[in-house]
């Protein structure tokens, strides 16, 4: 299994599990988007700190950082029902396509 699917496995037998007390993961879905939201925000942060960091050290800060990220993300992905899957299909849809293209296909609301 690859550490993403392993990962998001985890999240959801947290969030069905729904023991707050005893989980990290746990205690941010029974926050819901409002506590779990702010987190991913301060991990993009923490992230965009860590690559302007120089040398080995800048790197290695990156990649801890990065997987944070990917964590809360995750997290917030669960909180509102999406899977992994449905974020690798629409990768998928935008290969081929420029930045500029998908961008103005999404039209003046969701930009």
């Amino acid at each position: 299994m690859r550490p993403l699917d392993q990962l998001e496995a985890t999240i959801r037998q947290r969030q069905q599990a729904g023991e707050a007390d005893k989980s990290y993961t746990a205690k941010l879905l029974a926050g819901g988007v409002a506590k779990i939201g702010p987190k991913v925000t301060e991990e993009a942060a923490e992230v965009v700190e860590a690559a302007a960091e120089p040398d080995e050290a800048g790197r290695e800060h990156t990649i801890r950082e990065a997987a944070d990220v990917v964590y809360h993300l995750m997290v917030l992905m669960a909180a509102r029902g999406v899977e992994l899957a449905e974020v690798e299909c629409e990768l998928a849809r935008r290969f081929g396509m420029s930045g500029l293209e998908e961008k103005a296909s999404r039209g003046p609301v969701n930009q």
